[in-house]
């Protein structure tokens, strides 16, 4: 099954309800099923691309792990904007924010409340392979970018080569699991979900593809045996 179209309206609630429970584990447990290099990924996909002045949308924010790397990236000047399904993930920013607190949003990506050409820079971390339609939220974040604006992608990459999608799948179904349980206890075993999201989630040539019917120039870095993915877009 390859996928491609989004998690679809059936199984985005499940998976919605997945989130919702893991909230108090969320970034140990990616920490661990990324084999620690989460955040050196965030930092490679936005260095040098936000500047100091850029408004900011974390869509699919979490904590809003993304928009903080990218805000050391504009010296502490940019204007944030957290957005996220889970009203349940924006209660907690605080708590990782302190005093400086970015505005908050909840929604969806297919139906964003934000003009055309709002902002500078869209970010999706770890977030976008939760799309209900993937086209429909590629389509809204094109829209709430200005011209020459940027999305900027980290996430699960699906390889194109059978046999590096297959050992991606196999440590998705057998293993990420187990690491979980050790991290997070019975609660990080509802990480398993990922495994039905990366079935249901594009290769990453056809994602490729999806992101260039819309931008200008597409960028698009791997690593993990191409099941990590860093994208720049550009509007």
């Amino acid at each position: 099954m390859s996928g491609g179209a989004g998690l679809g309206s059936r199984y985005w609630p499940e998976v919605i309800e997945v989130l919702r429970a893991i909230v108090p584990v969320y970034d140990k447990v990616n920490r661990v099923i990324s084999l620690g290099k989460d955040d050196e990924y965030r930092r490679h996909a936005i260095r040098g691309r936000v500047m100091p002045g850029d408004w900011v949308l974390d869509a699919g924010s979490g904590y809003g792990n993304m928009s903080r790397t990218a805000l050391e990236e504009a010296n502490g000047d940019a204007a944030i904007v957290l957005y996220d399904p889970i009203p349940e993930m924006l209660a907690n920013v605080r708590r990782f924010w302190g005093d400086r607190m970015p505005s908050l949003s909840s929604g969806i990506f297919e139906h964003m409340p934000f003009r055309d050409g709002a902002f500078d820079v869209v970010l999706c971390g770890y977030s976008l392979r939760d799309a209900i339609d993937l086209k429909k939220a590629i389509a809204e974040m094109h829209r709430v970018l200005r011209p020459g604006g940027r999305l900027i992608i980290v996430d699960l990459g699906k390889p194109d080569g059978a046999f590096k999608r297959w050992m991606v799948a196999t440590y998705l179904k057998h293993f990420l699991g187990i690491s979980a349980y050790f991290a997070a206890g019975r609660v990080g075993l509802k990480f398993k979900t990922l495994y039905g999201t990366f079935l249901r989630w594009p290769k990453n040539a056809e994602l490729e593809s999806m992101l260039a019917e819309k931008f200008s120039k597409v960028v698009f870095d791997k690593g993990m045996l191409d099941g990590a993915i860093m994208v720049a877009a550009y509007k």
